[in-house]
């Protein structure tokens, strides 16, 4: 029997195998070390200022483009964007974002306004939770990025987060909602969605009608959706159980494409007051519509009607106080009828020998006082609707920046309606010309200012997203005033907000030549992240 301590041919092969093993083993550890170092330089690392420096290209930019131009392909109608209230495409587009949702790791449940909810609980579910949203309904011939950038931003971030593994180590439940209307355009009252969760808006809202008579209780039921008084009181949330809401949204201005960043903070959304006022000139044909019984041209008679002083009533604004133009509201004409052209034309009179600028969708064109950009200007948006002869229904839009102007301007309004022939005087074409007016409120907002603390946190978010993008630290995070309504609004009502604006071209929203950038898209959906993280 051989000895243990002998030497033998297994025993002098040992010292072989465990050499060969060793090296096997030291180039499999290097392999896993390299791959580990390689996912954690793209997911985890931090530089030397802390930044993070994972892009996720793959979601944050392609996914999120691919997807909100998958939302702006529903539609119901063919050949441009429209998406209203608990319309067929709104159901349809709905569903998809509860279903990206779902892909994002979320709780997801429909309300009972419509509102679509998507929510994860995080580490502590006794924590305020922060909402996040933005609203999937669109105007008529809309763009694509308008409402769904804010929601598709947020659900990229939340993938992101949930790919890492660390959605469930929020510190407090995130809940992201596609808000179901927010731009009013089916029933003429905004912010449907986020009034009724803000707890403002009133249960007198189920029975307004749309333009069929459908009321909005009638469009609900329609859509299996079963609403009570009370149940409609339940939907509005506790103060208590609210840390804040955030909202991305296009900037539907030129100023960050004139300073060529992709993002900006909001400090504060101007306040808007909807007025629908009813015009009716009354005189004889030949005053309304010339020697001849063809319709109004643009040089009708009616045009020569001219203020009593040389400040017609919008500019008078800014010469009785002595203010410079830039303060005061100019006045836009919408319009699809040269009739009803003329009857606006007749109340508001000629400015400096220039009729009344044209515009369609959101198109800026030539401003009614010289010398300054209408872009940077407070708008007074007038869309006149098509009529007969001179007497037509004329919805206002009014744009509240600075507050004061815009008070003294709906003063001025109210005041022309009640009295014209103190702001009006007639040639001896239209002598004994008179106008009935009837003017009535359809929505009215105060202004909004954010919140510095979540304004601080985006700021931040910001700086840290173009930081690992361009690999440079901005000087200054750019901050603006939003002039445009937002969800946001009804949102204060109910706990702090804050708001980031993203690059879009020309400032042109509300229109099928809205657009942002892919890498806009990118840079929105890293910053919901950053700002995110800080919640980690």
């Amino acid at each position: 029997m051989p000895s243990l301590h002998s030497s033998s041919p297994n025993q002098t092969h040992m010292p072989i195998f465990t050499y060969h093993s060793s090296i096997f083993i030291l180039c499999l550890l290097l392999h896993l070390i390299s791959i580990v170092a390689f996912a954690h330089f793209y997911s985890d690392v931090e530089d030397t200022e802390g930044i993070k420096i994972d892009l996720f290209p793959e979601v944050l930019r392609d996914e999120a483009a691919a997807r909100l131009n998958e939302l702006g392909k529903i539609s119901d109608t063919d050949g441009y964007l429209e998406r209203t209230y608990m319309s067929p495409a709104s159901i349809r587009a709905s569903n998809l974002i509860r279903g990206w949702m779902e892909e994002a790791g979320l709780q997801t449940w429909v309300d009972l306004m419509g509102n679509v909810h998507g929510r994860v609980e995080g580490m502590n579910t006794s924590a305020k939770a922060l909402l996040i949203g933005s609203h999937l309904d669109t105007v008529i011939d809309a763009g694509i990025f308008d409402g769904a950038l804010g929601i598709i931003s947020a659900l990229s971030a939340l993938k992101v987060l949930n790919i890492n593994g660390q959605l469930g180590k929020l510190r407090r439940p995130v809940e992201v909602i596609a808000f179901s209307d927010e731009e009013g355009v089916r029933f003429q009252s905004t912010f449907l969605g986020s009034a009724a969760l803000a707890g403002v808006l009133p249960v007198s809202v189920l029975q307004i009608q749309d333009k069929s008579g459908v009321t909005l209780q009638n469009v609900l039921e329609e859509n299996s959706i079963e609403i009570s008084d009370e149940s409609f009181f339940g939907l509005k949330y506790d103060p208590e159980a609210v840390w804040g809401y955030i909202e991305v949204h296009i900037e539907q201005g030129p100023v960050l494409e004139s300073v060529g960043l992709p993002l900006g903070v909001v400090k504060g959304i101007a306040g808007q007051t909807r007025l629908k006022i009813r015009d009716t000139a009354r005189k004889s044909v030949t005053c309304v519509q010339g020697a001849s019984s063809s319709p109004p041209r643009a040089k009708a008679p009616l045009q020569a009607i001219s203020s009593k002083e040389p400040t017609a009533p919008l500019q008078g604004i800014s010469s009785k106080k002595s203010r410079g133009p830039l303060q005061y509201p100019l006045l836009l004409i919408q319009s699809p009828s040269e009739q009803a052209t003329s009857a606006l034309q007749c109340l508001t009179g000629k400015h400096e020998d220039r009729e009344p600028s044209l515009i369609g969708g959101s198109q800026i064109t030539q401003p009614l006082v010289d010398g300054n950009n209408l872009a940077f200007l407070p708008t007074l948006k007038v869309t006149v609707t098509g009529s007969q002869g001179h007497a037509g229904t004329v919805p206002m839009t009014m744009r509240q920046d600075p507050m004061a102007a815009a008070a003294e301007l709906i003063m001025l309004l109210e005041g022309l309606c009640k009295h014209p022939d103190e702001y009006l005087s007639y040639d001896g074409q239209c002598k004994g010309f008179t106008v009935e007016s009837l003017a009535g409120s359809l929505h009215d907002a105060n202004a909004v200012a954010c919140d510095t603390g979540l304004s601080s946190q985006l700021k931040s978010a910001t700086y840290a997203t173009m930081k690992r993008m361009a690999g440079e630290v901005l000087d200054d995070v750019p901050v603006l005033m939003s002039g445009a309504g937002h969800d946001a609004m009804a949102m204060s009502h109910l706990t702090k907000v804050g708001m980031l604006f993203v690059r879009c071209r020309g400032g042109v929203s509300h229109s099928p030549a809205e657009h942002v950038l892919d890498d806009d898209v990118w840079a929105a959906g890293l910053a919901i992240l950053s700002f995110l993280e800080s919640q980690l």
